[in-house]
């Protein structure tokens, strides 16, 4: 290129018309001015602290959220699902930024388990810019942003329907540029007041309750259908439930991890959502660091130093045994390892410092349970974090 461009979507040799450059042009400008007014890293800082309190707020709401998206959103996720059940998708591109990423990781396995459709998790700007170039008319893009307005994640979409893809938009906002130029759109109704959480889970929920919807459209007798939307259904009540039977808990474990500087989430399959979601608010809500690593990749370095704070969530599922290699390697490596399984399961027992028991739910939907207790040790270790730096200053 010849010249300096924001995004090379704004070239001359973009594929976008005059429309979407203007579009995206505007979408930049915007964000750039909303990046400027995020909260600091400063220990004391009043306005990340509020955003931390309204975060737990937002997750003992989680379940509301999920049961109001749903059920205000029903007669057009079994529309859009019969729609999209009868246009010949042979892929799905799943995209996003951040969580909205994360969502995806959590969705992937219900949709190719009950469709038989590959469905890959892809970065927005990774998709945009250099995984397009197979698009065609048999691809579903589905995009999801709360705002609507993340930039990147319009360039995906408005790149998928220039290539003649079909296009799905999940978003927080009504009348947002993502929802209008999509050829489909689902709303989430979830707060975003806090650092985001209801608005991922109950992206979630949308996206399981759509994928069930279109099995039972496209494979009125597949046996499973039913099974999975009883425990769909289960799910908020679930969530509720760990949150008041493990929070005492992990207020203990963040006290006593409030000291650290970094913070490790694993898990495989769609756990790996929650590992994401986990890393993402312990940075969102303290001055600290996070780092999500798929459980495989934890033993391929020496990923856990001597004092790291390791969450390996684990629900039952083919990854389970890897997971006890994870505790045992971190353990072996002098980490501290607080592991969050399913029910009684005590493979991971002798290797964890705490084990946090949840309800058994199927595996491709545990990202929605499972990932309560990384969200509330976010909140609860930012605040005590506050605690201390203002004990600090007298």
């Amino acid at each position: 290129m010849s010249q300096s461009y924001v995004t090379p979507l704004l070239h001359p040799d973009s594929p976008l018309d005059e429309k979407a450059r203007a579009l995206v042009e505007m979408l930049f400008e915007k964000e750039a001015r909303l990046m400027d007014a995020l909260p600091t890293d400063d220990p004391l800082d009043e306005k990340r602290k509020r955003r931390v309190e309204l975060t737990r707020v937002e997750i003992l709401g989680q379940a509301e959220a999920i049961r109001n998206t749903i059920r205000e959103a029903r007669a057009e996720t079994i529309e859009t699902a019969k729609h999209f059940a009868g246009q010949g998708i042979k892929r799905i591109i799943m995209t996003g930024c951040g969580d909205s990423l994360a969502v995806m990781f959590g969705v992937r396995d219900i949709f190719e388990m009950l469709l038989g459709i590959p469905a890959e998790p892809i970065q927005a700007l990774d998709y945009a810019y250099y995984a397009s170039r197979t698009t065609g008319p048999d691809t579903l893009v589905i995009t999801l942003s709360s705002s609507g307005m993340t930039t990147r994640t319009v360039e995906a979409m408005l790149i998928a329907r220039s290539l003649g893809a079909k296009t799905l938009a999940l978003s927080n906002t009504p009348g947002s540029a993502l929802m209008t130029e999509s050829d489909r759109g689902l709303m989430i109704r979830a707060e975003r007041k806090g650092w985001p959480t209801q608005a991922s889970t109950a992206a979630i929920a949308l996206l399981a309750q759509f994928a069930i919807d279109w099995a039972r459209a496209a494979n009125p007798d597949d046996g499973r259908v039913e099974g999975l939307q009883a425990a769909f259904d289960a799910a908020p009540d679930q969530m509720a439930e760990v949150t008041e039977t493990l929070e005492p808990a992990i207020v203990e474990i963040a006290k006593r991890e409030a000291d650290r500087g970094f913070y490790l989430y694993a898990a495989g399959g769609p756990a790996f959502a929650s590992a994401m979601f986990g890393s993402a608010k312990v940075k969102e809500c303290s001055p600290d660091q996070g780092l999500a690593i798929p459980l495989e990749e934890f033993h391929h370095y020496n990923s856990q130093k001597e004092g790291d704070p390791l969450f390996l969530i684990a629900p039952d599922g083919p990854s389970i045994f890897r997971a006890r290699d994870t505790a045992f390697e971190g353990k072996r490596w002098k980490g501290r390892i607080y592991s969050i399984v399913t029910g009684e399961q005590a493979i991971l027992d002798a290797y964890s410092d705490a084990v946090l028991r949840l309800p058994a739910v199927p595996e491709c939907l545990s990202a929605l349970v499972y990932s309560v207790p990384v969200q509330l040790f976010a909140h609860h270790v930012a605040m005590e974090k506050f605690r201390r730096a203002e004990q600090g200053r007298g």
